[in-house]
């Protein structure tokens, strides 16, 4: 036989493009539109539907940028497509095109059908523009249509690139023209026939496209396709669609083979909280998609669905009261699945460990309140890395199962495994699958599940993968099309066996299949978006500071509250945690969304700051009462300057100068000197020696220069704000010329200032050693204006180590410096928290930050002219202090930004955790008339206090979360300072556990490295 395969396929594609896709819909009748526009934010559906509406033609322009239209659709159904007299095998349906454009779903104009009585029916979007046309919703008993489209006029803000700027990212730059013109808004006749026979063929012409050429079954389709061509009619498509389904009949019979891949499609819509549009739209964006689903869920009883991140539901709880009742229903009836626990898909790199446990604390709480449902696994598909942390927080919430798929995005190396166990820092477990299809936005084609299959690496143990299907990031969710393929694949020869399920069943699926899969120890770095730990400094820093002033107005709420009686704010700590947990969102915190995004943040952050410092004031006005004297406040879990930790003591006068003056060497520089480091500042502002007075050792590498500003060209290949990328790093510009130094008087005392321009920008160090301690503080106050462009401050430390150790929730992680491996070459920046510690065998240095998260570690040599020796091998400590990216935002990072950070020398690990919660929780200095016991105490230093608080369900009881802080074993004595009966174990959602063991009034502890505990006091 001849092959004619090449001409077989293109006459079949062109048969589907022009005869058979049109022929879906018989005919199409046009309907009345008039319009009404907002002129700005959203409005209710009330005030929509009262307003005044003037005709609007087809093709008419609408919408300028983030504006809205209401349109009103009139018209009727003809009355022979209705009843008994319409042909057999048609339904009549509204088909609406708003002016797509070749823009995926979700990233475009939107539109959402409503009922004249307030009644949203479902969306409109470029892959899905029907609207359902039943009694009682669009149309009524005797054929009348009349609805109203809300069309949100969102642009296109990529524009098919990642790297250009665009001024589509406000509403301000983004322009008053029209972006759209009204293309479509008539009523169709669909032919049942001819749309299933377009599911047949794009099921089998994709086994074609997929199977290899050499394949009998891909031949056996092709004739089969070929068949259905010669007796299909061009002339009468809706004629021969019958003969063309019988045609294919038996290619579509055969059954899958036996070892064929399991594929449990999932439903599910990935809607980022905020992104390439505001929270405001994403309020929107749930509704539409949401709507979506129930509609397909109306048409089809197998359908389930997969949705994370209750902030969603309560934004549709909120705003569309009756929708949500409507999921209600579904989610009772298991098909409408929650799923995650988490208030929102969130970043993991970056959010603070009590923050982190907040998100599963209020996601979780709400959905056992509201929806009567608790997930049983985390979903976090689009995150850009994982925590090592993140396994033990994931079991003390009461998960057991974690699926993403981000990981398949790194640029150097494949992760080996889809079905794993995942171990924490603290060796909790978690059972963890990477879905093979590598798309969390999976439309169910050939090419997708075959992927699933030929990508799963499981393969002789196991056979079962999930694919989440649905269009996302956007919204809009699974669609009637891709349910269809399902169907047609659910025992397909050549294809994977495809099941709709949820998430529930394959984690069950999965378990009982792979009983004792390998495992994988420690974090899940991204080889990708290294950029994300450093873009947008304003949002990190409010986060950060979010966080501590969470932990201090919890901490003094609770505290008067046990002490004084005053009522505990919760509505009001709820309420800010939520703020803060929502812009812990993969796309605002990382810095990745629009100007609109991070502004709105940035006022968020600053209204949240605002409130919390009423709340500590009021707390600690009522704890230490009305009177003249001074009091230290120390919010931090240790104890400093004689004040005890999360305890408050009166002075004896006001606190004296804490900083030692700078003094002139004789030689251009000065010499910052106490009795624990003597500290040396060059002409030109860089420290170029720390000495730890008690060992004599040198912290900084010969010849190097500590405190050193520098400059690097910052134009990643793909995305800006989202990537940094190694070649940064072959250019480089140190900020060595001289710079203007004084010394200046600070609250804290004298510091030694020094002032450099940097390009377009300033940048003013004030250098300052406290007279007893072993940090040298650096506040670097920026006015930043270059353009693609990487700020970094280095420290070259003569440490030789082969391994940094680095901040992260509940405890720390080490990372190696060299790059032995293709693992180390790509991890080449990382993430910590509040430090990072480098050390040898009786030495080490720690650098501390108040609001840097993104940093790189490297071994370093360099000449050394000390005896015996010709070069040293140091580690170098770098933080990344600024980026500024030119998209999605064009001004990311522009204009003043405050940084601090410490040098601690001599340090260990335990002082690298002192110093770290130290600089994020400065003390505090009330007046009153007494000082505050704690309301706990720890005998150990290892076990840190991370959580005050009051109990979420209101009884009054006292929760207070440990943690291990060195990864060794701790026994502890818990001392508590008030009157109290049972102390119980709990899980993260205060849920008992078992009884704490207690010894006349204290709490004994035995943890673990890294456990994490939390204890419920009932007073």
């Amino acid at each position: 036989m001849h092959d004619t395969t090449a001409r077989t396929t293109a006459r079949l594609e062109r048969f589907v493009r022009d005869w058979l896709e049109p022929a879906v819909h018989r005919e199409r009748r046009p309907l009345d539109v008039t319009a009404w526009t907002v002129g700005g934010e959203p409005v209710p559906f009330a005030e929509a539907a009262a307003a005044t509406y003037a005709p609007h033609a087809i093709g008419e322009p609408w919408g300028r940028p983030w504006d809205t239209v209401w349109f009103r659709v009139t018209g009727a159904v003809p009355a022979e497509w209705r009843g008994e007299a319409a042909p057999a095998g048609t339904r009549a349906e509204l088909v609406v095109d708003l002016g797509f454009t070749g823009a995926g779903p979700g990233f475009q104009a939107e539109g959402t059908a409503w009922t004249t009585d307030g009644r949203i029916i479902k969306a409109v979007e470029p892959r899905n523009q029907h609207v359902p046309l039943a009694p009682g919703g669009a149309l009524a008993t005797d054929g009348t249509i009349d609805l109203f489209v809300e069309a949100a006029a969102n642009p296109d803000v990529p524009g098919g690139a990642w790297t250009r700027p665009t001024p589509m990212g406000a509403w301000e730059t983004a322009g008053d023209a029209p972006i759209y013109a009204l293309r479509t808004m008539h009523v169709a006749l669909v032919d049942e026939t001819v749309t299933e026979l377009l599911a047949d063929v794009r099921a089998l012409s994709g086994l074609v496209r997929v199977l290899p050429p050499t394949s009998p079954r891909g031949a056996e389709v092709l004739r089969a396709c070929e068949d259905m061509l010669d007796a299909v009619d061009p002339d009468d498509v809706a004629g021969t669609a019958a003969a063309g389904r019988a045609a294919l009949a038996g290619a579509l019979a055969s059954p899958a083979t036996p070892s064929a891949h399991r594929v449990h499609a999932v439903g599910h819509a990935h809607i980022d909280s905020a992104w390439l549009w505001p929270t405001r739209e994403t309020v929107r964006k749930c509704a539409r998609t949401f709507s979506n689903v129930l509609s397909l869920m109306d048409e089809d009883p197998d359908v389930r669905f997969a949705c994370s991140s209750a902030q969603q539901y309560a934004w549709v709880q909120e705003h569309y009261p009756e929708l949500f009742e409507r999921i209600r229903e579904r989610v009772r009836e298991g098909r409408f699945v929650p799923v995650g626990g988490m208030w929102v898909e969130s970043d993991t790199n970056m959010p603070g460990g009590e923050a982190l446990a907040r998100q599963f604390v209020e996601g979780k709480r709400y959905f056992i309140d509201e929806l009567g449902v608790e997930p049983t696994e985390v979903w976090l598909p689009d995150s850009f890395g994982y925590t090592a942390a993140l396994p033990q927080l994931t079991r003390l919430a009461g998960s057991e199962n974690f699926l993403t798929q981000k990981i398949s995005w790194n640029d150097t190396n494949t992760m080996p495994h889809h079905t794993f166990w995942w171990e924490g820092i603290d060796g909790s477990r978690v059972f963890t699958h990477f879905p093979p299809v590598d798309t969390y936005n999976s439309d169910l084609s050939a090419e997708e599940l075959d992927r699933a299959e030929r990508q799963y690496a499981e393969k002789g143990r196991a056979n079962t993968s999930l694919a989440p299907f649905g269009y996302g990031d956007g919204g809009g969710g699974p669609t009637r099309e891709m349910v269809a393929q399902a169907r047609r694949t659910a025992d397909l020869e050549g294809s994977p066996r495809v099941t709709l399920s949820d998430s529930r069943s394959f984690f069950d699926a999965a378990r009982a299949e792979y009983a004792d899969p390998p495992t994988w120890v420690g974090e899940m770095y991204l080889e990708y978006h290294r950029g994300t730990y450093t873009s947008q400094a304003r949002t990190k820093r409010g986060n950060r500071r979010s966080e501590h002033l969470l932990r201090e107005a919890e901490l003094w709420a609770a505290t008067a509250t046990v002490r004084t009686g005053a009522a505990y704010p919760a509505e009001r700590l709820r309420r800010l945690w939520r703020t803060v947990l929502l812009q812990q969102f993969h796309d605002i915190l990382p810095g990745s969304s629009i100007a609109w995004v991070h502004r709105e943040a940035e006022r968020n952050y600053a209204a949240v700051a605002a409130e919390l410092e009423e709340i500590v004031g009021g707390a600690l006005a009522a704890l230490v009462g009305e009177g003249d004297a001074v009091v230290a406040v120390n919010s931090g879990p240790f104890a400093r300057a004689g004040v005890p930790g999360v305890g408050a003591r009166v002075l004896d006068g006001p606190r004296q100068e804490t900083t030692v003056a700078p003094a002139a060497d004789g030689a251009g520089g000065w010499v910052l000197d106490n009795e624990v480091v003597r500290v040396v500042v060059d002409a030109s502002g860089h420290v170029t020696s720390a000495v730890d007075r008690a060992s004599g050792r040198e912290a900084i590498l010969p010849g190097a220069r500590a405190n050193l500003l520098q400059l690097h060209r910052d134009i990643p290949n793909e995305w800006e704000a989202w990537d940094i990328d190694e070649h940064h790093r072959r250019t480089t510009t140190d900020l060595d010329d001289p710079a203007k130094i004084e010394t200046v008087a600070t609250t804290a005392g004298p510091a030694l200032r020094v002032v450099r321009e940097v390009g377009s920008s300033r940048v003013e160090q004030d250098l300052a050693l406290p007279v007893d301690g072993r940090a040298l503080r650096i506040t670097t106050r920026v006015d930043w204006h270059e353009r693609q462009k990487l700020l970094k401050l280095a420290f070259p430390l003569d440490v030789h180590a082969d391994r940094a150790t680095s901040e992260i929730q509940f405890g720390h992680v080490h990372r190696p410096v060299h790059t032995n491996t293709s693992w180390d070459h790509a991890r080449f920046e990382t993430v910590a928290h509040r430090w990072v510690h480098v050390g040898e065998p009786g030495f080490g240095v720690a650098v501390a930050n108040d609001s840097t998260y993104g940093h790189d570690i490297t071994a370093t040599r360099v000449d050394d002219t000390r005896a015996g020796r010709d070069s040293a091998t140091g580690t170098t400590v770098r933080l990344s202090l600024l980026r500024a990216p030119k998209f999605p935002d064009p001004d990311a990072d522009q204009g003043e930004h405050e940084l601090r950070c410490e040098l601690v020398v001599g340090a260990g690990i335990d002082d690298a955790i002192r110093h770290g919660y130290a600089l994020n929780l400065p003390e505090r200095t009330v007046t009153g008339a007494r000082g505050v016991e704690p309301l706990v105490t720890v005998d150990d230093d290892a076990v840190v206090v991370e959580a005050v608080k009051l109990a979420e369900d209101g009884s009054g009881d006292v929760v207070l979360r440990l943690y291990e802080s060195r990864g060794g074993r701790a026994r502890a004595r818990v001392s508590l300072g008030f009157a109290h009966r049972d102390v119980e174990v709990t899980d993260l959602l205060e849920r008992t556990l078992g009884a704490a063991e207690q010894d006349g009034g204290d709490v004994l502890v035995d943890l673990t490295g890294f456990q994490v505990l939390t204890l419920r006091v009932r007073r």
